[in-house]
């Protein structure tokens, strides 16, 4: 869903400065009485007219921070499904981005072998029914 203009915000809040009632306004305008409310608490409180252009949200593993960087530290062969057992907590995909976002890496699967191309290609020799080459 788009923001609502800027110049449309000052339209509305000119209306309220003008002494309409925030239903009246809002019926006027098409919109609901709790953005109206809303805009004019920002101007009010943040001296703000402008719809805000970023997210601010921290996120949730951060919390966890140090406690990932110490487990992958203290073990770093660890898989996903062990360091979520290890931290005692139920991030999964989360878990993840706060890895990639800390530059901290895993082995890839439980018997920590990687694909590498070798591997990828004795696969698609398989999948498609010739003899492997090494």
């Amino acid at each position: 869903m788009q923001a609502y203009s800027k110049e449309f915000r000052r339209e509305v809040l000119a209306a309220c400065d003008a002494g309409g009632k925030t239903r009246a306004v809002a019926l006027r305008f098409g919109v609901s009485e709790s953005w109206v409310r809303r805009i004019k608490q920002e101007r009010r409180e943040q001296g703000k007219t402008a719809p805000c252009t970023t997210r601010r949200r921290t996120p949730i593993w951060l919390k966890d921070a140090e406690s990932i960087r110490a487990a992958i530290a203290q073990s770093s062969d660890l898989t996903l499904d062990e360091l979520k057992v290890r931290l005692q907590t139920s991030l999964s995909r989360t878990l993840c981005r706060a890895l990639q976002a800390l530059k901290l890496t895993l082995k890839k699967s439980v018997d920590g072998q990687r694909a590498t191309p070798s591997r990828c290609r004795r696969a698609a020799y398989k999948v498609a029914g010739l003899a492997v080459r090494d």
